[in-house]
């Protein structure tokens, strides 16, 4: 883009591509204007060469800008979102006077503010702040940005009694400017930006909830008052988004774990899950299902849960690692064991166990491994985070004009399973070089333009997700979206320059060097349990019938049929078919009942009519109908439909 002619103008790039020349100094708000009132009425912040800014902040310089309005999902969101945040904040103090404001960020669905207060919020709080957070939108109050001296700024916030704000000024780096932004009177420091307006912001926001939060999250500093809310571009999304909740409160795999009876977990065990019957059924049914995958192209290893702390030294695990890390202690030998919080390294030991050729390579490791990590007791949740799970894990190890290939091979291992068990929506991220990373920059360009190319070659379109590797390498990151519209990143595909290095791995190479194998980190489900509780709350509970814990009751209408129904049990089991009997004294309804809580996928209802003729009637989870069919005929049905997807024709 040439310069303005004039010293006093620049020139200004719209998404269009039209250049218009304004005075040096324009707000987005005046540009907005001079395209159209339309736009000016709905303007509520500028992109200025990429960044979001104020509306009302000058532009020096020549530049390219977009008009940020409601229909701009994302950004609006992030600026609805934050404003709601800071109303919160002028509704609490206007409130509750005396109340101490500390941060107040954004978050996935909305945001939260954390207070310092010495009497407690109530739920019975949430409709008043709520009130008067709709008053101050209404009073549709202006808001105003200065840029303070830091000296000023910690001498005001303290004179105020707002001791964190100050505390937070005093930590900023010296070349940040100090921003107060003013909504009415109300003020907060803030780096913006901002809604002109309160009214901007609209009414379609709820308060959700309240909890405890600890200053700056450390448990040694004092503890503060929480309280979340969400909020969205108008009140169908809201609505939309509250039905969503109350769809993902029936689905919580918690509740269902218990009606279904698979698993629980107790504070003598916290972070861990104690499998029931029915739970290890379905757990077994799914590994067994990936060991089948993966048994034509990778040997499977087992290694073990503890090793001495000097192998995870060499790893780099201690030093970046050792807090999430559990210990054991062997007094007589003088050892500091680590219960093993990942399965790479043991992976690397059985590697190195031997000479290798490139002409045995690559070699696909793989590990149902069991692992433990410290996760603190307040972020625990059922079995989607816990303290002991188990990865299906696997470490490929190639020569570097393998990866590309090897990266191909197992993404396509992780689209099909996640195919073919209920998700056919798969989004990919590349995160790519952190700063604090090792390997030089040859290196890792190679490593990140492979498992580009992978992507390329599948066809299968990825977003950029800049800085957010591993130290060691690039990764491809998988996530599934489930039945109501959750993102769940699962599967992974890493590159790894470190523990190669670190543990000198290395083959023969063709013309006789020794040289470092190219590594990749593989899981398609990731943890287990997390995995399971992600099933479980996709499917409501009510499994395709490969999968179901129980695939069939047979359940009795009068005690003459309990012989018909205990052989019905027994052909069901000999054709493959996961099969139990309810011969209990109960009306058949209440076996419905109950059995249709369990997620039976299939009831057959057996009684003297069904006995003599040797039939069966089905009724299928969820459905009032009921079908009679000859016994056998059943039996072939429910086989076929309870045959895993990889084991069909």
């Amino acid at each position: 883009m040439s310069a303005a002619a004039h010293p006093n103008e620049i020139r200004i790039t719209l998404p269009d591509g039209l250049v218009r020349t304004f005075t040096r100094g324009v707000t987005g708000a005046e540009i907005a204007a001079a395209i159209g009132p339309g736009l000016a009425k709905a303007a509520l912040a500028v992109k200025l060469d990429g960044k979001l800014v104020d509306l009302d902040l000058p532009i020096l310089h020549d530049a390219a800008i977009a008009i940020v309005t409601r229909k701009d999902e994302a950004d609006a969101l992030d600026l609805i979102r934050h404003d709601t945040a800071h109303l919160l904040a002028q509704a609490v103090q206007a409130l509750f006077p005396g109340t101490q404001v500390t941060i107040g960020p954004n978050i996935e669905d909305g945001f939260f503010y954390d207070f310092a207060r010495n009497e407690p919020f109530t739920p019975e709080d949430l409709p008043r702040i709520e009130a008067k957070m709709k008053e101050l939108v209404a009073a549709d109050l202006p808001t105003r940005r200065e840029v303070w001296d830091r000296e000023r700024a910690i001498a005001h916030f303290k004179a105020i009694g707002e001791h964190y704000k100050a505390e937070i000024i005093a930590d900023l780096p010296t070349t940040e400017d100090i921003k107060v932004y003013f909504h009415g009177d109300w003020h907060d420091l803030c780096r913006g930006p901002h809604l002109m307006s309160s009214g901007k912001i609209g009414t379609a926001f709820k308060l959700m909830k309240i909890s405890g939060a600890y200053w700056r999250g450390d448990a040694k500093n004092a503890q503060l008052q929480r309280i979340y809310g969400t909020a969205w571009r108008d009140e169908k999304e809201l609505s939309a988004y509250l039905t969503r909740l109350e769809e993902a409160e029936k689905r919580d795999h918690r509740k269902l774990g218990r009606e279904m009876d698979l698993f629980h977990v107790q504070e003598e065990a916290v972070g861990q899950v104690f499998w029931h019957p029915k739970g290890y059924t379905l757990y077994r049914t799914l590994e067994n299902y990936i060991r089948r995958k993966i048994a034509d192209a990778y040997v499977e290893v087992k290694t073990p849960m503890l090793l001495d702390r000097t192998l995870w030294e060499r790893s780099g695990h201690w030093a970046k690692y050792r807090e999430n890390m559990f210990l054991a202690e062997v007094e007589d030998e003088k050892k500091i064991l680590a219960v093993k919080p990942m399965n790479c390294p043991g992976h690397v030991q059985i590697f190195n166990q031997g000479l290798k050729s490139y002409r045995d390579l690559p070699i696909r490791m793989a590990e149902f491994g069991s692992c433990h990590r410290y996760e603190p007791s307040g972020a625990l949740h059922g079995i989607m985070r816990v303290r002991g799970f188990t990865q299906d894990d696997a470490h490929i190890f190639c020569v570097p004009e393998q990866m590309t290939e090897e990266a191909i091979r197992a993404s396509e291992l992780i689209f099909e399973v996640y195919r073919e068990l209920g998700f056919e929506n798969v989004s990919v991220k590349l995160s790519t070089r952190p700063e604090n990373r090792i390997g030089s920059d040859e290196v890792w360009d190679r490593a990140e333009a492979d498992l580009a190319l992978a992507c390329d070659r599948m066809g299968v379109p990825y977003t950029l997700n800049p800085g957010e590797g591993a130290f060691y390498g690039p990764k491809l990151e998988f996530t599934l979206t489930d039945a109501i519209g959750r993102g769940w990143q699962c599967g992974t595909v890493q590159v790894d320059f470190n523990l190669p290095e670190r543990f000198e791995a290395e083959y023969v190479a063709e013309d006789g060097s020794r040289q470092r194998p190219a590594m990749l980190h593989r899981a398609v489900l990731g943890s287990m349990e997390r995995f399971i509780g992600v099933l479980i709350e996709h499917y409501a509970g009510k499994f395709p019938l490969w999968l179901a814990p129980v695939q069939a009751v047979v359940a009795t209408i009068v005690s003459d049929a309990e012989d018909y129904a205990k052989d019905a049990v027994k052909a069901l089991r000999k054709a493959g078919i996961r099969a139990e009997a309810d011969l209990r004294n109960e009306k058949i309804n209440y076996k419905v009942r109950e059995h249709s809580l369990a997620k039976v996928p299939a009831l057959l209802v057996a009684g003297k009519k069904e006995a003599a003729e040797g039939t069966i009637s089905i009724r299928r989870l969820g459905s009032e109908k009921q079908e009679t069919m000859p016994l056998k005929d059943a039996i072939a049905l429910l086989a076929a439909e309870a045959t895993p997807p990889d084991l069909r024709e």
